[in-house]
């Protein structure tokens, strides 16, 4: 994929380009938002760029594919790239913006890494985002070729169901009285809302509900701020402002954290927190589905009020015929629950080695539980997961 020239020139740069990447995102933000302010207000999450984290995504996206290049040269990080194509296409990203992102970017390697940056190391460096940025785009087209996506949908709230004191379900139609397309179970939409200031905002949320259904519904928990990020803007206007009769943007469904062909292989579907979303509606696209095969259901949570969605979790579990559930919780736990963080290694919890697994939650839960999988013999490549927000993993996966 790379030219031997710029393959011998990234490798020579990449520990400079990585050790300054987190300084080269920051100030490429800065010099885009200063060139498009309107990026800011109605297409990025302000909440992600005060905190830092879409900078943190970006950095360990670029290094994390420029590392790809150089160890496997002929192979293609298609999960990678196919996780961020579906973020972009929910967004509504077009071609022409690749563009833009190139100008910025290489204006702040330029800054940071000065006279280090010679006519090779720019011309290396930018095969090397042509090759994502191209990759990215061809994959966006074909998404957006298979959803018969045009633009976001106005969909009528016509059902607003409080789950737990933080979490809010919204179920919806489409507001012209069109038909509702399909979806499969782990996706997300993308829902955009317009501020109290003005700006656009847009955020992904999975869908919580059983493909096929005349409604879509989607969970929101409200997202409180702590010194290091602010309140969530949207999750916050969501929870405080839309009722039933009021209208939202809706994408079409996107997203890689789905099923596919489930065969009779085992499976584990473990969540923490808000992390149920998907994995309820993946347990009633498999009741649907009439799956027959092994089923462990795991999940974390800080008390049983705070499980979101519980009572349907319970409910599409029980409708498969070889299903074990574990419920673990920081405190309140019941008798068919366990007290304490979610623990795999426990003898009582069957896991096969040719379990395929999927996981939403936190970063540190996730991570716990693949070394927890890891160490019972699943298999790298059957382990599957989903980050809400951006993907602070990406660099970190063996």
């Amino acid at each position: 994929m790379l030219s031997e020239k710029s393959a011998a020139t990234v490798r020579a740069s990449l520990p400079a380009v990585g050790a300054a990447i987190g300084e080269i995102t920051e100030r490429f933000y800065t010099r885009l938002f200063a060139a498009h302010p309107g990026l800011l207000r109605n297409l990025f999450n302000r909440g992600n760029q005060a905190a830092g984290t879409q900078r943190q995504a970006l950095a360990g996206s670029i290094a994390a594919f420029a590392t790809h290049l150089l160890d496997h040269p002929d192979r293609r990080p298609d999960a990678m790239l196919g996780r961020i194509a579906h973020k972009h296409a929910s967004l509504g990203v077009a071609p022409e913006q690749y563009d833009g992102v190139t100008e910025h970017l290489f204006a702040a390697i330029a800054e940071v890494l000065g006279d280090a940056v010679t006519p090779e190391v720019a011309a290396a460096w930018d095969e090397v985002y042509w090759l994502m940025a191209n990759a990215l785009v061809a994959i966006e087209k074909r998404l957006y070729e298979e959803s018969g996506e045009s633009g976001p949908r106005p969909w009528e709230v016509v059902e607003r169901v409080t789950e737990t004191a933080d979490v809010v379900t919204f179920r919806v139609r489409p507001a012209d009285g069109g038909a509702v397309r399909g979806f499969r179970a782990g996706q997300y939409v993308s829902v955009g809302v317009t501020l109290a200031d003005g700006a656009r905002q847009i955020r992904q949320y999975s869908l919580s509900g059983a493909p096929g259904e005349s409604v879509r519904q989607f969970s929101v928990k409200r997202v409180a701020g702590d010194t290091a990020a602010p309140d969530g803007e949207v999750s916050n206007h969501l929870h405080a402002r839309v009722h039933e009769g009021d209208v939202l943007e809706l994408s079409e469904p996107y997203g890689d954290l789905v099923l596919g062909g489930a065969g009779d292989r085992p499976l584990l579907l473990a969540s923490a927190g808000i992390g149920v979303t998907p994995m309820v509606a993946m347990l009633a696209a498999l009741a649907a589905d009439g799956h027959d095969a092994p089923v462990t259901v795991v999940h974390g949570d800080r008390s049983p009020a705070d499980h979101a969605l519980r009572a349907d979790h319970t409910a599409c579990a029980a409708k498969l015929p070889d299903a074990a559930v574990h419920f673990f919780y920081e405190r309140d736990a019941g008798p068919d629950s366990r007290t304490g963080r979610v623990d795999l290694g426990r003898a009582d919890i069957a896991v096969r080695p040719d379990t395929r697994a999927y996981l939403c939650g936190p970063l540190p839960f996730m991570r716990a539980v693949r070394a927890q999988l890891l160490a019972k013999g699943v298999a790298p490549a059957d382990i599957h997961y989903e980050v809400f927000g951006p993907d602070l993993w990406l660099a970190r996966q063996d």
